[in-house]
């Protein structure tokens, strides 16, 4: 009878962890067959679509032709923030950083166009969507940088002689980068750039001095970032692109009381490309 027991037991082990090697963790492949019940809490809605890893085909394109781009989708996958030399001897270098938002990073559902012109120069233009997510990293050190992660306006471009969107295609460009905060927002001392106190010193005839002035005087200065997208799987049937993107933009400025960093961002792309009408 002991002997039994343990047998019992060692049987329903095994199929515990067949069962839960079996059950492999769903992708964003197939979250499109689940429910919003199924998906709220897992972290599937923050995540790119993938294709298979061993898709290496073409889309072939004409000269003078346009083609729509739909499901853009940008998934970051680490951060690094640019920290200052100590010593003039040393130079400025990226370190790694910790993201501190919660799963509200991705960018998707972008659309856009692709042209090609007559030296095979392929343009890639976004247009819209979900382009912007408000973010927040951590150094260490305990130092947070909030930056707004986008892609608006992207303009990026590839070498000549391409008659194929295929694994060598490498769209780079630059993007706008809009103010974190929106000229509204009232800081902790209720300064803005519209509304809100004109000064918040204990001596309001100081308030127009350099030292606070900068801090006084909010703005909401846009920016400049510049990305590379890297295509490295293409599935020539489906029209479906995947690869990896690393961007490098500013971080926010606090309107205009800080200097900006660049904070640089890689990760996974996925789109679709057609033909246009």
């Amino acid at each position: 009878m002991r002997y039994r027991a343990l047998i019992v037991a060692f049987l329903a082990l095994c199929l515990g962890i067949l069962t839960a090697c079996s059950e492999g963790p769903a992708t964003a492949a197939d979250r499109e067959q689940l429910t919003y019940d199924e998906i709220l809490g897992t972290g599937l809605a923050n995540k790119c679509p993938q294709i298979s890893e061993f898709t290496r085909g073409t889309i072939p394109i004409e000269p003078n032709k346009s083609y729509r781009v739909s499901d853009l989708c940008l998934e970051p996958q680490e951060y690094f923030v640019k920290e200052e030399p100590k010593t003039k001897r040393q130079e400025a270098e990226f370190i790694p950083g910790k993201l501190l938002t919660r799963a509200t990073t991705t960018l998707e559902q972008i659309t856009g166009t692709i042209t090609v012109d007559e030296n095979g120069v392929l343009t890639l233009k976004e247009e819209d969507g979900i382009d912007f997510q408000p973010i927040t990293v951590q150094v260490p050190g305990g130092e947070q940088f909030p930056f707004f992660f986008t892609i608006k306006s992207l303009e990026g471009r590839t070498e000549p002689g391409f008659t194929s969107i295929n694994s060598s295609v490498d769209f780079e460009g630059q993007f706008k980068v809009p103010s974190y905060r929106g000229a509204g927002f009232l800081d902790p001392k209720g300064r803005g750039v519209y509304t809100g106190y004109d000064t918040a010193v204990a001596l309001p005839a100081s308030g127009d001095e350099a030292e606070y002035s900068r801090a006084n005087v909010k703005e909401t200065t846009a920016g400049v970032g510049k990305i590379s997208l890297q295509v490295t799987k293409v599935d020539g049937e489906t029209g479906e692109i995947a690869g990896v993107f690393e961007s490098v933009q500013p971080s926010d400025t606090d309107l205009g009381a800080r200097d900006a960093v660049d904070v640089k961002v890689r990760g996974i792309f996925y789109a679709r490309v057609t033909p246009e009408a």
